[in-house]
């Protein structure tokens, strides 16, 4: 190509390859690794009682993934913000009733939402518009954000806890799952149970 300098060409190549990469859901960040450690970080536990009950824990303060009475945690990074996650919030819901009404699975897996720099207000309005029924959790100074690896929204974390208490990353992807049954198939086959 005549004219046309060697260095634009390498950048308009690696522009076309960061499009497909980010397109294809591959995420350029130190997300959760799949066989590791979930890397760790404290919530504050709810003061909603139904929340509570369900996630096994009581009292005020703080707690840890391993400390969900779960054997799979399903964790959602989403934002207020994030036209995915308003338009799959359906879909998401549809995927936590699935769960609750089969038996073999309704105190094995539990679900989470991390809301990646919103105020406890925007994930509570979050919360409300979307008619989310599991426990969504504020991320408002992006300190999780930055531990998980500041991860794009929506993002998915499938997290087994062993019993010795330890945390094992089996699911890390980010975007949106197209169909309920089979990403909780995938779930369920990839965690074990």
């Amino acid at each position: 190509m005549k004219g046309v300098h060697k260095p634009l060409i390498c950048c308009a190549a690696f522009a076309i390859f960061l499009l497909v990469a980010t397109h294809a859901g591959l995420a350029f960040t130190n997300a959760p690794a799949i066989g590791e450690s979930l890397p760790p970080f404290k919530l504050l536990i709810p003061q909603d009682a139904r929340a509570e009950r369900y996630l096994g824990l009581s009292g005020p303060g703080q707690f840890t993934i391993a400390q969900i009475e779960a054997k799979v945690v399903i964790i959602q990074i989403f934002s207020m913000y994030c036209p995915v996650c308003q338009k799959e919030a359906f879909r998401v819901n549809k995927l936590y009733s699935t769960i609750q009404k089969r038996k073999d699975l309704k105190d094995k897996i539990k679900m989470i939402g991390i809301g990646t720099g919103n105020t406890p207000f925007e994930v509570g309005f979050f919360q409300k518009k979307y008619e989310v029924d599991f426990p969504l959790f504020s991320d408002e100074n992006l300190s999780i954000h930055q531990i998980l690896g500041e991860l794009r929204t929506p993002y998915f974390i499938g997290v087994k806890i062993n019993r010795d208490g330890s945390t094992e990353v089996f699911y890390s992807r980010l975007g949106q799952f197209r169909d309920v049954n089979s990403f909780l198939k995938r779930i369920v086959e990839l965690s074990g149970l």
